[in-house]
């Protein structure tokens, strides 16, 4: 998967997911103009279909979704091994201290309250992609160094 600032060069790609229209298109709305890569999904089972299929850099995910909750969601996300990297910013009009604690449980990286703020989201989103590139450069880097460490190991004997 390809990652902001990679080689591809390519927007990059977010995922929006939720059952309600209006959300959907105020947060592409907000987003769009930034030059990022939009996919929409209207629920639970949809979004983890999206992913596979879209490979998103970010999902913005609403907790309330019919088939699978956002916390379904982002726990399967970040359960496996090929999704666990990818950003998760939900989005959502539940503001209890619980849910934010759920949120965090199930393992997302931000939380944002509806409604949103278009400055507060594009910055988190920004952040959040700034701190997934980094991360996939670091891992670029340390297969690198995995592979140049075993190769200059791999014919010397003492």
């Amino acid at each position: 998967m390809s990652t902001p600032g990679s080689s591809s060069d390519r927007p990059p790609k977010l995922l929006i997911a939720d059952d309600n229209q209006q959300n959907r298109e105020l947060l592409e709305a907000y987003l769009v103009g930034e030059g990022y890569e939009i996919a929409m999904s209207t629920d639970g089972q949809e979004t983890l279909d999206q992913v596979q299929a879209f490979e998103p850099d970010l999902v913005l995910l609403d907790i309330m979704m019919p088939r699978l909750s956002g916390y379904e969601v982002c726990q399967q996300l970040k359960e496996a091994e090929a999704t666990n990297t990818i950003p998760i910013l939900m989005v959502t009009a539940l503001n209890e201290m619980g849910d934010i604690e759920r949120a965090v449980e199930a393992g997302c990286d931000d939380f944002l309250t509806k409604p949103v703020n278009r400055l507060e989201l594009t910055t988190r989103v920004k952040s959040l992609l700034r701190v997934r590139q980094l991360t996939d450069e670091r891992d670029r880097l340390l297969a690198y160094l995995a592979e140049v460490d075993g190769r200059d190991g791999a014919g010397i004997s003492e």
